[in-house]
């Protein structure tokens, strides 16, 4: 799912391609975290009765798989434009009525269709991200649920100070630019072609549009989340 340039979908499509068969494995080391806010996730969706859920960009199908096995209430569809991945998740059970080819920029659901919207660890392959977070807001009845980096939080005490300082005069975006060698994006082997993310971002447009937010760390973080921790997870409740 992109709006990012040809060139730039097509990296990403590749990767996908080529690592589908090995992604659980490559991701394992994430999943306690991961496992701590699906955990919290599926404790709201029980408490508020919801009964429909959107999951933008699924991949292998395996927090639908989660959210099925602990929210059995739940009709659950996720959206994912890699084929391998859907393929990956066809396996593992999921059906093609769950799991769909789409992206995040351009949902073709009704305002409202769903009565929560989720993504995990998509927004930081997206250049623009609030255009997908515009999108699962217009189409969630009664919430979002993000879980993403917090690039301003990640790396040594100094690096992050430093990141914090550029971001606070607005600066941030330029040293990155200049950082990337003018493309604007990161490659990896372990997470493809990533761009530089905060959930903190897109936390204004969250509030704009919900009466409550509610900030949850998975890993040890100090009392401030936004300079001490690089993921965060975001629960807006309209």
């Amino acid at each position: 799912m992109s709006n990012n340039s040809t060139k730039e979908f097509e990296i990403q499509q590749a990767y996908y391609a080529r690592t589908a068969s090995l992604y659980n494995a490559m991701h394992a080391d994430e999943e306690n975290e991961q496992l701590l806010a699906l955990s919290f996730l599926a404790s709201y969706i029980n408490d508020s009765d919801c009964t429909s859920l959107l999951d933008i960009g699924s991949g292998t199908g395996k927090k639908l798989l989660y959210l099925k096995t602990k929210c059995p209430k739940l009709k659950v569809l996720g959206i994912e434009p890699s084929k391998e991945l859907r393929e990956v998740a066809y396996q593992s059970g999921l059906s093609s009525n769950e799991i769909q080819d789409g992206n995040g920029l351009d949902l073709d659901f009704n305002d409202g269709a769903f009565d929560i919207v989720c993504e995990f660890n998509t927004l930081h392959h997206i250049r623009n991200p609030e255009l997908v977070v515009s999108e699962m807001l217009r189409v969630a009845k009664k919430a979002v649920f993000i879980f993403d980096l917090n690039n301003f939080g990640s790396g040594s005490k100094p690096a992050r100070l430093l990141k914090q300082l550029l971001n606070d005069v607005g600066l941030w975006s330029l040293f990155d630019l200049i950082k990337t060698g003018g493309k604007g994006y990161r490659l990896s082997e372990g997470d493809g072609l990533s761009y530089s993310y905060s959930v903190f971002n897109n936390y204004d447009l969250i509030r704009k549009n919900c009466q409550s937010l509610h900030l949850i760390t998975t890993i040890n973080s100090g009392i401030n989340p936004y300079r001490s921790s690089n993921q965060i997870a975001i629960l807006g409740i309209k």
